[in-house]
């Protein structure tokens, strides 16, 4: 069963206890509808309309924001939350710290609902039927993340290469706390619309890749719409964002998904998975392969073809993260892992007269990095 379900408004659960089974706590991505979306968060539901039209992502599911309200529940968490927020400074560095870790262990000691635990268990096993204890991504997908006026991205927590039904319950509670950690507690007092949200979950299977990296549908340091860009580098792209790794960079025209520029860069280290550990690891990158591209002209022109399809079907530009899988031959390895609205031109009332202007030349590794640093590792 892909879904289960249960009854807000059954009484408060006690440990063991199971309610009554009425909303939807777990919803795979490839089954998500428009009405669910709202539930799924910004990543989830994001990740479900880019299935929706038709472009590969590796399989998951979303935990609901159902799910997070039912945990509230349980020895009255949300009572507890609620006194320790109600002792906030504005300001107040420590206290924020403070705060944060004791909503934390509140969370972490107190058992999930055992109807919200099975659901999440009977989803991963049917995701495991391809493969024992598969290794997932547990992120965190805020209701009022990667939305075009209000972001929450980068407050709440992600973790890699968790294998194992005991484990990603786990992380789901820790993703969950996450929606008050000390950074997320300072952003919601300086941001109204972000103090009622509410956090979902994802949990996705994890992608050996071969090199991965971030692509706009626009030249995000001019707003030229004419251009797509695409940034990689070798493995997973945590060390672009943690500015490890300077990225290439190819700039692909629109029209005839051709590279018009590319910048290739010495990529001297890369991320990936240390299987037998269950964790990523930083590796030296041989030295044929540091000053070569990490992405080959078939690539370069799935992924280009690939956002140009996303904007037209969401009707605006689309920053869009990608990877390679090695263990894929369909759409060339390619796979996406996320993708939303842009949030910088978008803003603009009107481009510049002059596109190079160097009042807007802000440059792609700084907005480009804002893309990747919304991503918060936490290791196993």
């Amino acid at each position: 069963m892909r879904r289960s379900k249960f009854d807000q408004a059954s009484p408060p659960v006690k440990p063991g206890s199971d309610p009554v089974l009425f909303c939807p706590a777990v919803i795979a991505f490839d089954e998500g509808q428009p009405s669910d979306y709202p539930s799924m968060g910004g990543k989830c539901s994001g990740l479900s309309q880019i299935i929706a039209a038709g472009a590969p992502v590796p399989p998951g599911f979303a935990i609901t924001t159902h799910a997070y309200c039912e945990m509230l529940r349980v020895e009255d968490l949300r009572g507890e939350i609620a006194t320790l927020i109600a002792q906030h400074e504005a300001g107040n560095i420590a206290a924020e710290a403070r705060i944060s870790s004791q909503i934390r262990d509140a969370f972490m000691r107190r058992p999930m609902p055992a109807a919200v635990a099975e659901s999440i268990q009977a989803q991963y096993r049917l995701m495991c039927r391809s493969e024992s204890n598969l290794p997932v991504a547990v992120r965190s997908s805020a209701t009022t993340e990667d939305t075009p006026n209000a972001s929450f991205a980068g407050q709440g927590d992600t973790y890699l290469w968790i294998v194992g039904e005991d484990s990603v319950i786990e992380r789901v509670k820790a993703c969950w706390a996450s929606l008050y950690s000390a950074r997320a507690l300072a952003y919601r007092v300086g941001h109204r619309g972000a103090r009622d949200v509410m956090m979902a979950v994802g949990v996705q299977k994890m992608i050996d890749a071969l090199s991965s990296g971030v692509t706009m549908t626009l030249d995000p340091a001019t707003g030229d719409r004419s251009k797509i860009v695409i940034e990689s580098s070798w493995g997973l792209g945590e060390l672009v964002s943690s500015g490890e790794v300077t990225p290439d960079q190819f700039y692909i025209d629109k029209i005839l998904l051709e590279p018009i520029k590319k910048v290739i860069s010495c990529k001297r280290v890369e991320l990936v998975p240390d299987v037998a550990a269950g964790k990523t690891i930083h590796r030296d990158v041989e030295p044929e392969r540091q000053d070569i591209p990490s992405i080959d002209e078939h690539q370069i022109k799935m992924i280009a073809k690939l956002a140009k399809h996303l904007e037209r079907h969401f009707g605006q530009p689309q920053e869009i993260e990608w990877a390679i899988d090695r263990n894929r031959i369909e759409n060339d390895g390619v796979v996406l892992l996320q993708c939303r609205p842009e949030t910088v031109w978008s803003r603009k009332q009107s481009l510049p007269t002059n596109p190079q202007s160097k009042n807007y030349a802000v440059g792609i590794e700084g907005i480009v990095s804002t893309l990747l640093t919304p991503v918060k590792i936490r290791k196993p």
